[in-house]
């Protein structure tokens, strides 16, 4: 049985409470141990990029999740329908548990290592199992993709941003396209790599895990409309309610602290934004989280965000060009290497009060 060193490790990785220190595991080990595992991980994104996808755990989850859909979606539109409301609740509660014992399991292992002193492995370990769960590298790669297919012409980058964003780009022109772009950046930023970090900094890799199934299940059952082609076709309204509401609660105090960083960023970067209007912005989109980090991104630069026909975040401001792309692209990199920064002040500190 693991003692109260492995049980507080286990839950609060980065080693909140008294609890944590005992002799053979000084707290200060603890906290270094999350602390190196987020910085690990961040590197290994960065040189390495993302792991095959036979070996992804996030590709794992949206295979279950499409196996489970295609037997709760319904298979034609109807009003309000509380038993297929039950079903997905059922259905996602069941998949988040495998996803956190997937993790959990693991997570116990190395956090024994730790408590017994051995926490430079712990945090190797622990930073290899975090990294598939965050993805900075390629939401920058997939958004650099995107500029450069319209430096090519207005129907290549249409197509390219159609692999990002779920709306139709076949009548969007180049500033809307930067537009989709800009905006896909902006909030996935939060949900790629703010927001599991955060939960792990929480519950450890079974919060990382939950909340990257949780993000995954909104984005495949969460959004009204048709999924799926012929017989496999599955109308996800109801189904997908607990997903999508589920999503909106892990992702709330995250994004808020994803715009706060950008704005950060942007007073890094020299940049003037007016925070104050940071929170009505945010309220004009449909999502009560999307806007935030969107609507900082589109203050910082100074620029206009929108989707045609729902909403316009800084509609003053100007249609994005290809400098201000570049320019998202840096306040979302600021923003991460603030991460790192963090990460590695708080080793430090916990290095320093353990010797």
């Amino acid at each position: 049985m693991p003692g109260s060193a492995e049980l507080t490790m286990f839950w609060f990785p980065w080693g909140f409470g008294a609890a944590a220190e005992t002799a053979s595991s000084p707290v200060g080990m603890i906290v270094a141990t999350g602390a190196l595992a987020v910085i690990i991980a961040l590197l290994i994104d960065r040189i390495v990029g993302e792991p095959p996808a036979w070996a992804h755990p996030v590709v794992a989850m949206g295979k279950a999740l499409e196996t489970v859909g295609r037997r709760i979606g319904a298979q034609y539109e109807t009003g309000t329908d509380l038993r297929r409301f039950a079903a997905g609740a059922i259905a996602w509660c069941g998949l988040g548990a495998l996803a956190v014992f997937a993790y959990a399991v693991p997570h116990a292992v190395v956090s024994s290592w730790a408590a017994n002193g051995n926490w430079w492995t712990a945090a190797l370990v622990m930073g290899v199992l975090l990294k598939p769960l965050l993805a900075w590298r390629m939401l920058a790669n997939e958004v650099q993709a995107v500029e450069a297919a319209l430096q090519q012409s207005l129907a290549a980058g249409r197509q390219r941003l159609s692999w990002l964003v779920s709306r139709n780009t076949a009548d969007l022109d180049k500033g809307q396209i930067r537009e989709s772009a800009i905006e896909t950046l902006a909030e996935n930023l939060n949900d790629s790599v703010v927001a599991p970090l955060f939960w792990f900094a929480l519950f450890g890799l079974p919060g990382a895990a939950l909340y990257r199934f949780a993000n995954t299940a909104d984005a495949m059952w969460g959004y009204p409309g048709w999924r799926g082609n012929g017989a496999q076709a599955r109308w996800w309204r109801w189904a997908g309610k607990w997903a999508a509401r589920a999503d909106d609660v892990m992702s709330w105090l995250p994004a808020r602290l994803t715009a706060l960083m950008l704005l950060t960023a942007c007073a890094a970067d020299g940049r003037i934004a007016a925070p104050g209007r940071l929170k009505s912005e945010a309220r004009a989109t449909p999502s009560p989280n999307g806007g935030w980090p969107m609507g900082a991104m589109a203050l910082a630069l100074g620029i206009r965000l929108g989707k045609p026909g729902v909403y316009a975040l800084n509609a003053p401001g100007r249609v994005p060009d290809a400098a201000d792309v570049r320019a998202a692209l840096r306040l979302a990199r600021t923003s991460v290497m603030l991460l790192a920064g963090l990460a590695l002040a708080v080793l430090i500190a916990a290095m320093v009060a353990h010797v």
